[in-house]
C-alpha cells in the first residue's frame, strides 16, 4: 500500500472550521475504490495543525487519487486556508492494513 502522512498548518481564523472546509475533499477521497483510509487528527501541541493519515491500495490507486477531479479542486480550494505548504511523508509499505503495536498489547 501507499502510506501517507501530511501536516497542514491552518490559518488561525480557520482552524476550528477546518474539518468542514476539508469535508468535501475528504468525503470524495473516502469514496475512491482504492482508498484504504483518509483520517484527520488535530495536534495536541498546536491547535492550528492538522495531521492527515491516508493510505491507498497501491501506486495505481494513489495515482488515481492525485488525478481525480476532487483532488484538482482541493488544489484550488484548500491553499487559501493554509499558513504554509503542507509537509508530507509518503512510502510504499508491504502491508494492507494496520498492524498491532505488540509492545503495548492489551491482555
Amino acid at each position: 500500500m501507499i502510506f501517507i502522512t501530511a501536516k497542514f498548518l491552518i490559518k488561525p481564523e480557520h482552524a476550528e472550521s477546518w474539518p468542514e472546509i476539508a469535508g468535501p475533499f475528504t468525503r470524495a477521497t473516502l469514496a475512491e475504490p482504492g482508498c484504504l483510509w483518509f483520517e484527520w487528527s488535530r495536534s495536541l501541541a498546536n491547535p492550528q495543525e492538522y495531521v492527515l493519515v491516508e493510505a491507498f491500495r497501491d501506486g495505481e490507486a494513489g495515482a488515481a487519487h492525485v488525478g481525480s477531479a476532487h483532488f484538482k479542486q482541493a488544489q484550488l480550494d484548500l491553499p487559501p486556508y493554509l499558513v504554509a505548504t503542507p509537509k508530507i511523508v509518503s512510502q510504499a509499505v508491504d502491508q494492507d492494513d494496520w498492524s498491532e503495536l505488540g509492545e503495548l498489547a492489551v491482555k
